[in-house]
């Protein structure tokens, strides 16, 4: 149904309805608009990621056990013996 929707001249035809309607004058103040609309909305998009603790991903905490070498007492024993 929609195949070839948008064929190029289609974009042309556009093109020259939209200088029509808005007038050369006004067409790059309206794209530097856009522009800036778009750079404000991506830019606010990542803030609220970052913001977001449900969409940064969870630290896990380093182990407490140490490797020691082949004899030594392990955590578990060194801290039975603080006791």
């Amino acid at each position: 149904m929609f195949r070839n929707a948008l064929e190029p001249w289609h974009l042309l035809v556009l093109i020259v309805v939209v200088a029509l309607v808005f007038g050369s004058k006004k067409l790059p103040d309206t794209a530097r608009a856009l522009g800036k609309s778009m750079r404000i909305l991506k830019s606010e998009t990542a803030a609220m990621k970052a913001q977001d603790p449900a969409a940064a991903p969870v630290a896990e905490e380093p182990s407490r056990t140490v490797s020691t070498a082949p004899g030594a007492p392990t955590q578990a024993a060194r801290e039975e013996g603080a006791r």
